[in-house]
């Protein structure tokens, strides 16, 4: 159950009441953000209020944040990655919507902070074990993200004009933290993804044929290009096998294929392969740093392929090196 209605104070006069909640959707949509993201916001938002039995947020303060943060952690078991979600959740509900400061230090301190675990990296042979047990589609998205150093979202996300054959580059648009970036395009899977295109092609205009072939658009494209959502350019790289509804227009049309839908089919073929290392799609991007570092290429590259805003965190792949050079020295028990 949503809390009571607040009062917001408007630039142009007062604004008839509104439910908590529907200001918050509001406000996350006014800033684009993804439908993911509102979904997650507005679920860790509705949690929290619940947890203090129904009490407004406004009565509320970091007391009462880092008991429900705490919460999570104790009881509830979670990842650092998941109280940081809540931890975001609640600070864009106190600053954006209810317009209260929080004071930075006693914020910073609720933070989960990471621990200092290195990622899950692949050897080549194992790599492509893995590929090879990857089947239909993913087989394909497998090679991309390993070939391209793509996170999962981002090569799902990738629309027809994002792939350059001739430059061999693909263009991920919005990445994380709103950036763009360049980064490479295999030349070993141009032919195959060319093959792949013309069938998506083809269920395009299959779509077009029955009254649909509409994609979603960023932002405000939709309305200022009102045609260009059923234009070849806009479409998906990697279509979904059905139709469905936009949670937010309404409107019928293509997505892209749902992430569980990879993350299931790579672990299916990491079982296959009877790893035992615990491997995701994610594992081919760490691979692809690596393996990129191992070739010699320099770390200020590698990070403006991955599209890390810092180069310490493309160091952590460094320490992967470092870890696998351990391998090279023999210990004083076989002298």
């Amino acid at each position: 159950m949503e809390p009571e209605n607040v009062n917001v104070k408007y630039a142009h006069g007062p604004r008839p009441k509104q439910k908590l909640l529907d200001r918050a959707r509001e406000i996350i949509r006014l800033k684009h953000y993804s439908i993911r993201t509102e979904r997650a916001y507005l679920n860790w938002m509705r949690r929290y209020i619940l947890f203090h039995h129904k009490r407004h947020p406004q009565e509320m303060g970091p007391a009462e944040i880092e008991a429900f943060l705490t919460h999570l952690a104790m009881v509830g078991n979670v990842a650092r990655s998941t109280q940081n979600q809540a931890f975001n959740a609640l600070l864009f509900l106190y600053r954006e919507v209810l317009g209260i400061s929080l004071d930075d230090a006693g914020i910073n301190a609720m933070r989960a902070h990471k621990k200092g675990t290195l990622p899950v990296v692949l050897t080549k042979d194992e790599v492509r074990r893995v590929i090879v047990a990857t089947t239909g589609v993913y087989q394909l998205i497998a090679k991309l993200l390993y070939g391209s150093g793509l996170r999962l979202i981002e090569g799902l996300r990738l629309r027809v004009q994002d792939v350059d054959f001739s430059l061999q580059e693909v263009s991920v648009r919005d990445g994380k933290g709103e950036k763009d970036r360049m980064t490479l395009f295999p030349e070993a899977i141009q032919t195959v993804m060319r093959d792949h295109l013309e069938r998506v092609r083809m269920l395009h205009e299959h779509d077009l044929a029955d009254g649909y072939g509409r994609v979603y658009l960023p932002h405000a494209l939709a309305r200022k290009y009102p045609n260009a959502n059923r234009e070849w350019r806009w479409q998906y790289v990697f279509p979904a096998h059905r139709l469905s509804q936009d949670p937010r227009s309404g409107a019928i049309q293509r997505h892209h294929i749902h992430e569980k839908a990879v993350q299931r089919a790579v672990h299916i073929a990491v079982r296959h392969t009877g790893m035992v290392k615990r491997a995701t799609p994610h594992t081919f991007r760490h691979s692809f740093a690596t393996h990129l570092l191992m070739a010699g290429y320099d770390i200020r590259t590698v990070q403006e392929l991955l599209g890390h805003k810092d180069v310490a965190t493309t160091m952590i792949y460094t320490h992967v090196l470092r870890e696998q050079g351990f391998q090279r020295v023999k210990s004083p028990l076989n002298f």
